[in-house]
């Protein structure tokens, strides 16, 4: 019998891991010095142990809650400690970070100055939606790098107190069914998924483009009394309009859906939260960058997420994102 060619599950596009797609977009660059490599190395690091946790909370008994509280008030799982502790242990150690901002934490965790080489700020959110893990849930990991000036101004958390605009990176790892990295450094949108066989995140599509408009939205109605009339107004317009309605209850997991699929992400604010709950510089800032990297637009109450300057490292943020036609139909609603 002849021989066949046995078939393959890889392309040209999955060969390439992250570290080798950050390596040739520096390649690209005769200023870059390598610092990208070395950070995102060290989330990538990270973000498989957060994942690998994630599928054995509950063989090695790390479900529920913690018995304590974070600095927003927050009941803490027992993984969101696990998952902060891991990514500060990998992020503390790479020589180019000088600061480290955590949403468990109420302050910055120093660890050099920009004398001393720490040229980078990195902000993040170790487990997004972590209540619903109990559940197999999708969770993630989201995460925004601002760069650190020289510091002849602004010292302390001043220095990190940026607008959305300044972030040099941004990105989130959805835990589901597969673990999923999501990248913008300002270049358009890549995507990467963890190979479990060769423990490597590789590229399986760049420069992803958010769809321009679909007739789905995603927000959490329970709260339907406690918005603001323009929110009520939409909701009813949508009804009308046979839209659809997904809501999962993790940012990472409904951004991520949205970005692939289209639609709009609604954060409102509400009585228990006026001002929005959701964080703007570790939350709805790299959201944002990853939302607008990819075609589509990121506002809040406020006006561009991304221009809104913050007073404080864990203000919180009206956050409205998705397809620029979606967005649009929101925004109708709320000027009128």
């Amino acid at each position: 019998m002849p021989q066949t060619t046995p078939p393959h599950d890889w392309t040209e596009d999955n060969l390439q891991s992250l570290q080798s797609h950050i390596l040739a977009e520096e390649q690209a660059h005769p200023e870059a010095t390598g610092d990208f490599s070395w950070i995102l190395s060290a989330i990538a690091l990270a973000t498989k142990t957060i994942a690998n946790k994630v599928r054995r909370a509950r063989i090695d008994d790390v479900l529920g809650e913690l018995g304590e509280t974070n600095t927003h008030g927050e009941s803490q799982q027992k993984l969101d400690v696990i998952a902060n502790d891991i990514i500060k242990a990998c992020l503390g150690a790479r020589a180019n970070i000088g600061v480290l901002v955590s949403e468990e934490d109420e302050e910055p965790m120093v660890l050099r100055t920009h004398a001393e080489g720490g040229r980078y700020a990195v902000l993040f959110d170790p487990l997004d939606g972590s209540s619903n893990i109990d559940f197999s849930v999708g969770v993630g990991t989201i995460f925004s790098i601002l760069r650190l000036e020289d510091g002849h101004a602004a010292k302390g958390v001043d220095a990190i107190l940026h607008d959305g605009a300044q972030q040099v990176a941004a990105g989130y790892v959805l835990f589901g069914s597969s673990t999923v990295f999501v990248l913008t450094t300002g270049n358009g949108v890549d995507m990467f998924v963890l190979d479990q066989s060769i423990g490597a995140f590789v590229l399986v599509k760049s420069k992803l483009r958010i769809p321009e408009a679909n007739s789905t939205y995603s927000i959490n109605e329970a709260n339907t009394k406690q918005f603001p009339q323009g929110y009520r107004n939409y909701l009813d317009w949508a009804h009308d309009s046979n839209y659809t309605s997904r809501y999962i209850g993790s940012m990472v997991a409904d951004v991520h859906r949205t970005l692939l699929k289209g639609g709009v992400f609604l954060y409102p604010p509400t009585d228990a939260h006026p001002k929005g709950k959701l964080r703007l510089m570790y939350e709805a800032n790299p959201m944002s960058m990853i939302i607008e990297e990819a075609g589509g637009r990121a506002i809040s109450d406020r006006g561009r997420v991304l221009d809104i300057k913050p007073d404080s490292l864990h203000q919180r943020s009206v956050v409205i994102m998705g397809s620029p036609e979606e967005v649009a139909h929101v925004e109708r609603f709320l000027d009128s």
